[in-house]
């Protein structure tokens, strides 16, 4: 019996009132939610729980009664719908979406991408493990096999005995557009490269300021590679030598990551590749795994900040952007490993130097991600305010040391006219 699916078995598979989970990123079934969205006037009650949307849909924009979007962390295809209070979206830290899909939803089914069965009868998640891996064997798998899916390594494989069906989409990967390095990125880079020892393990995030990051890596030796997402960065420092992985706690030797994320040149890099391990989110970003790396380097960014050290991470101007992501996992794995050493940058200002991002307090309507305990250093392009272990006058004073030099005095007199600064 193939377990190859026709669109109609497809649909008779979902109940009504079913939850199904989508992967992040280029997990995206896109010939999957096709047919969903063709026979959605065929379901009842359906929701599609997902983090980072790649494309805009249909039912994304609110137009089936019955099949709704549930997001755990907004996308340019989410953003806008989510701001007209047309979609809902639910606070999570990203190593603890496993545990919440299991708690709030039925887990009906899994719909994901795959690259090809192998001759064992293994299809891998390729660019995947995120929040969908360690469901494998305990929840209905409907893959999409795609050619263009990298075969990685890891816990993302899955036995066709362990799948209720497949269907088979053939599209390119979904590529990033990377953002253009500036010379304020390469200022605040600069800083967090004073601080970066050979032997260290890194977590990098995604955008301009860990893109230049990267760039000044490559004379650095024994580096490892522990990061949620993977970028293409890492890409060109296995092959300067930076990254070998040998003087990592765990998973010696190894690039480990959640998902990937990047162009092709990464995707080449991952296929077929024993280096690369992908790792359920609940492991790569539990803080207590991070610890257990005793010279992690976690590298983030931010919108604005206020004189506590408080984190705006997740919204713009005091609207939703994105959601909290693993940015708090790795702020506190940091602190909780012996050598750990966490950075959230940011540019020093907004709208041509018109607004400051350091701020005495946060825009109204802002959401704190990174809280005052948890916050490590803050980096601008004017330097680096370390923050831990010091006092919230002194905070104050060391924030306002790295804000856009036309800010500090307002700054200042604000902070002490609050009675902040002493």
């Amino acid at each position: 019996m193939t377990k190859k699916l026709t669109h109609e078995e497809l649909i008779r598979l979902i109940e009504p009132g079913a939850d199904i989970i989508v992967p992040i990123a280029n997990g995206e079934p896109v010939r999957l939610l096709d047919i969903l969205e063709d026979h959605a006037t065929e379901l009842q009650g359906v929701k599609i729980h997902q983090m980072l949307a790649l494309r805009s849909r249909r039912y994304i924009n609110g137009e089936f009664e019955q099949l709704k979007h549930v997001s755990y962390f907004l996308s340019g295809a989410t953003r806008k719908v989510y701001q007209q209070a047309k979609m809902e979206l639910v606070p999570n830290n990203f190593h603890e979406v496993p545990r919440m899909l299991q708690k709030v939803t039925k887990m009906s089914m899994i719909m994901t991408v795959a690259s090809p069965m192998d001759e064992h009868g293994y299809f891998t998640f390729g660019t995947q493990a995120d929040y969908v891996a360690e469901f494998v064997g305990k929840v209905p798998f409907v893959l999409e096999v795609n050619e263009h899916m990298p075969r990685t390594y890891g816990r993302n494989q899955i036995h066709i005995s362990q799948i209720a069906g497949f269907i088979e989409h053939n599209e390119p990967l979904a590529e990033e557009n990377t953002p253009a390095v500036g010379d304020k990125d390469l200022l605040i880079a600069a800083s967090v490269i004073e601080d970066i020892q050979n032997g260290d393990t890194l977590q990098i995030g995604i955008g301009s300021v860990p893109n230049a990051v990267i760039s000044m890596l490559k004379d650095h030796r024994h580096l490892g590679i522990h990061t949620e997402m993977l970028p293409d960065g890492i890409v060109d420092l296995v092959k300067s030598g930076a990254v070998d992985g040998t003087r990592k706690f765990t998973h010696t030797g190894k690039i480990v990551a959640t998902f990937a994320y990047g162009s092709k040149k990464l995707y080449d890099f991952i296929d077929d590749n024993p280096v690369v391990e992908f790792l359920p989110v609940s492991v790569v970003n539990d803080p207590r795994e991070i610890a257990k790396e005793k010279n992690i380097v976690s590298i983030n960014a931010t919108t604005e900040v206020d004189l506590f050290g408080q984190c705006a991470s997740e919204t713009v101007g005091g609207k939703y952007y994105s959601s909290s992501g693993g940015q708090i996992d790795f702020a506190r794995g940091v602190r909780f490993a012996e050598n750990g050493k966490g950075y959230i940058c940011m540019q020093s200002t907004a709208k041509n130097n018109t607004i400051s991002r350091i701020k005495l307090q946060l825009a109204p309507g802002s959401v704190v991600t990174t809280g005052k305990n948890d916050v490590d250093n803050i980096v601008t392009e004017h330097g680096i305010a370390r923050l831990h272990g010091v006092s919230i006058s002194e905070r104050a004073k060391r924030l306002i040391s790295i804000a856009h030099p036309d800010f500090r005095d307002e700054l200042t007199f604000d902070a002490k006219k609050q009675g902040i600064l002493i």
